[in-house]
């Protein structure tokens, strides 16, 4: 429990500590389980889950699965924790799995979903950054908490959610795993992501080479923006971490410019209308 604490700002045990939880294992069929709405793994490696599949086969479900009950259908139990399994269960033939039931609300469901999966290592960069999003988006945690609850710095929720920042075929390459976490942070903030992630695909470049090759767009960039006053670049910075999009800040000698913030959907879009609206 103290080492999952440790790597983890709260693993699934003091999650389900928080619950109030069945004493007993009870057997459900799997036509009763419906999936968790708020998972936010969308890829199940088909080897791996073979594999499963296979020692499910062999020795059955060893380890049961998280349930809790359905609020949109009585009749049906939803997975909180535990979906591979489900699926594998499936594969293998099985028509019950082992389940424990817990009681849980919509955004405890979210949180035993990401605290599972970031346990494992179980979601691409994208996904990750998609369940921090809904918990900031849907639940009011802000970056601290986010921070907080999973066990990583600040700073490492502000780089991930940035590349949500990234242009929609970039994301694709990300899901399908044709471009890493290291290729993407590189990507972050590059005008010509696109070209850049599909020259990396192209060239099977590695991230030390990828970071070579945007060199000098970088250096181009940041020649542009060495005569920038520092507390307008600090501005600018503060800005970005804040809201998770690109700004930028043209200020003349007159005090007179414009704040430009880079958006790539309309989601990104919607966010800097409520900010304005919020605010003014």
């Amino acid at each position: 429990m103290n080492k999952i604490k440790k790597g983890l700002g709260r693993g699934l045990s003091s999650l389900i500590g928080e619950t109030k939880v069945e004493n007993k294992t009870n057997n459900l069929s799997l036509a009763e389980i419906v999936p968790n709405k708020y998972q936010p793994r969308k890829n199940f490696d088909e080897e791996n889950l073979n594999d499963l599949v296979n020692s499910i086969k062999e020795h059955g479900v060893i380890q049961p699965i998280i349930v809790r009950k359905s609020n949109t259908n009585n009749s049906k139990y939803e997975i909180i924790a535990g979906e591979r399994r489900w699926l594998a269960s499936q594969k293998a033939g099985l028509h019950e799995i082992p389940v424990v039931v817990t009681e849980a609300d919509d955004l405890k469901s979210l949180e035993f979903a990401i605290v599972e999966n970031v346990q494992r290592h179980d979601l691409n960069p994208l996904e990750e950054a998609q369940g921090y999003k809904r918990l900031i988006d849907e639940f009011a945690y802000d970056q601290d908490k986010v921070s907080k609850f999973i066990g990583k710095s600040r700073s490492y929720i502000t780089n991930s959610l940035r590349i949500l920042s990234l242009p929609q075929d970039v994301l694709k390459f990300i899901e399908e795993k044709k471009i890493s976490a290291g290729h993407a942070k590189i990507l972050v903030g590059l005008e010509n992501a696109s070209f850049v992630a599909n020259k990396i695909i192209e060239k099977k470049l590695s991230v030390r080479q990828a970071e070579n090759f945007v060199k000098i767009f970088k250096k181009k960039f940041s020649s542009n923006r060495t005569s920038k006053d520092p507390n307008i670049k600090n501005l600018e910075a503060s800005i970005s971490e804040k809201t998770g999009l690109n700004v930028i800040i043209k200020n003349n000698k007159k005090n007179k410019g414009t704040i430009t913030f880079s958006y790539h959907d309309v989601d990104q879009l919607n966010k800097i209308i409520d900010l304005i609206k919020a605010n003014y």
